[in-house]
């Protein structure tokens, strides 16, 4: 593999009048920003629908795609909606923040008007017939019907799943079910005129899919025990998380349904393998969310109240990726790991990734040292789940910060590079040229630490809900010709250009 680099910036923080990042023009004009930069990927978050918390990694579908993302100015170009129609103070009420109750009553009202004009036509005809959305269609249109409450709490004989009330249910709410697929149609288009339009400009996209999905979901509600581990009602039997650690002693209870790796090898895991060949078909390159889950997971009996007493239990390890080995994936290989996560990564050849974040420790040893790993891997300053870089710099203890400068200055040296330390931006800078000057083949910086901003540009704290979480967006001015040009210099003097 060549070496390269990328940014790090979900859709739904790029500028955007409509409340939301969209697939719209400035999405274009990022890929113009990245490519004028000398950068090859730009890796986004998982692009499913989100649903309780916002998280787009606990989403009601595995395949659907978020229709927030959908660029309503499009569809003025279109003629689906008209120009006054599209009032966009009623959308967002802070550019630095997506207000996701907004783009739940308000965009989806604009996506139901833009539906009442659109004809179908052949197309559209043959994409539902297809079906490749129809359980997704199906799910949103009996949540409407049911006030958007959760499957669980469905009046029969809808709670589970059964094919010929399904179809009934479809024969009878004819507009609702189409308009869920249209949604789909609609972003599938605007999707792969952007994605064609990034490999013009020699840009890629790095997707993400997350290992679990949530319970409210359609794959629960319609597959049960034949995918998760659930009764024949479909409880959940046991969910999954976090052991105990030095961070929390009770561990992270996520909550999500774990798999029955059992049933699904009886049929060679191919909902699975679908699921990542779907992927692979609208990105280029697919990081998968907690990689290590595929050895090992933590499973927890549905009734506790903490992850404390969970156990370790067998995944699918390396039979799962039987015959898709030359595909291009990143494995999230972050967190809890052993000898059997190294062995798979071994076995399956896929870059695993590396945080400068946890680097600067004191330690010689520390894995994420630039020193101390090889090219095979993806090098990040941190991760979506991280604390900006400037914040993590600026919240060191005094004891800490020294150890900090002291190991960059050191890592620094190695790689012939100047270490500026003075101020926290100065040593955000020059965290970002070691990932640059670093043997990994891919280096992919978030753009808030491109930025060096602080703890209000962070993107997720894990295991809280809050309107902070999944919802800070940049505007426009943060693409300068400054970094643009900081870029250039430094993706070539590193041979990334």
């Amino acid at each position: 593999m060549d070496r390269n680099f990328g940014i790090l910036l979900p859709i739904s923080s790029l500028p955007s009048g409509e409340g939301i990042g969209t697939l719209g023009k400035e999405a274009y004009n990022f890929i113009d920003f990245l490519s004028e930069a000398g950068g090859k990927i730009w890796q986004v978050l998982p692009l499913n629908p989100t649903n309780y918390g916002d998280s787009p990694y606990q989403s009601c579908s595995s395949n659907a795609l978020n229709y927030y993302f959908i660029d309503l100015q499009t569809l003025v170009e279109e003629g689906l909606l008209k120009k006054e129609e599209v009032v966009l103070e009623e959308l967002s009420d802070n550019p630095l923040r997506v207000n996701y109750g907004r783009q739940f009553w308000q965009k989806v009202q604009l996506l139901k008007k833009a539906f009442s004009r659109f004809d179908g036509g052949e197309e559209f005809d043959n994409f539902v017939k297809r079906g490749e959305y129809s359980d997704f269609a199906v799910f949103m249109a009996i949540k409407e019907k049911f006030n958007h409450t959760a499957w669980t709490e469905w009046e029969e004989p809808f709670r589970i799943y059964d094919e010929k009330t399904v179809q009934k249910f479809i024969k009878q709410n004819q507009s609702g079910y189409l308009f869920w697929q249209f949604t789909q149609f609609i972003f599938l288009k605007q999707w792969r005129k952007l994605k064609s339009y990034a490999a013009s400009r020699g840009v890629e996209i790095m997707g993400d899919i997350p290992l679990y999905i949530a319970y409210d979901s359609v794959e629960v509600w319609k597959y049960g025990n034949k995918l998760f581990k659930v009764d024949e009602d479909r409880r959940l039997r046991f969910v999954a998380g976090c052991p105990p650690d030095a961070f929390s002693a009770d561990g992270q209870l996520w909550g999500n349904p774990v798999y029955n790796w059992e049933k699904m090898r009886a049929d060679g895991f191919k909902w699975w393998k679908g699921r990542i060949d779907g992927a692979l078909n609208l990105f280029d390159i697919l990081r998968i969310d907690h990689f290590r889950g595929f050895d090992r997971y933590w499973e927890v009996p549905a009734a506790d109240s903490t992850a404390r007493y969970g156990l370790w239990t067998d995944g699918p390890k390396e039979e799962l990726f039987e015959n898709i080995l030359n595909y291009k994936i990143v494995a999230e290989d972050l967190g809890v790991l052993d000898e059997g996560v190294y062995r798979l990564m071994k076995n399956v050849g896929y870059p695993g990734m590396k945080v400068l974040e946890f680097a600067f420790d004191g330690s010689p040893d520390n894995e994420h040292k630039p020193s101390n790993y090889t090219a095979n891997f993806v090098c990040y300053t941190g991760t979506h789940d991280n604390m900006p870089l400037r914040q993590y710099i600026d919240d060191l203890s005094e004891e800490e910060l020294l150890r900090f400068v002291k190991d960059v200055e050191a890592e620094s040296k190695l790689l012939k590079l100047t270490a500026k330390t003075k101020t926290s931006a100065e040593l955000c800078r020059s965290v970002v040229n070691l990932a640059f000057a670093s043997k990994a083949n891919t280096v992919i910086i978030p753009l808030w630490d491109l930025l060096a901003l602080g703890g209000d540009a962070r993107i997720n704290l894990p295991s809280t809900v809050s309107d902070k979480n999944w919802s800070r967006r940049f505007l426009k001015e943060d693409f300068s010709q400054e970094l643009k040009k900081y870029l250039n210099k430094v993706s070539k003097t590193s041979k990334r250009a």
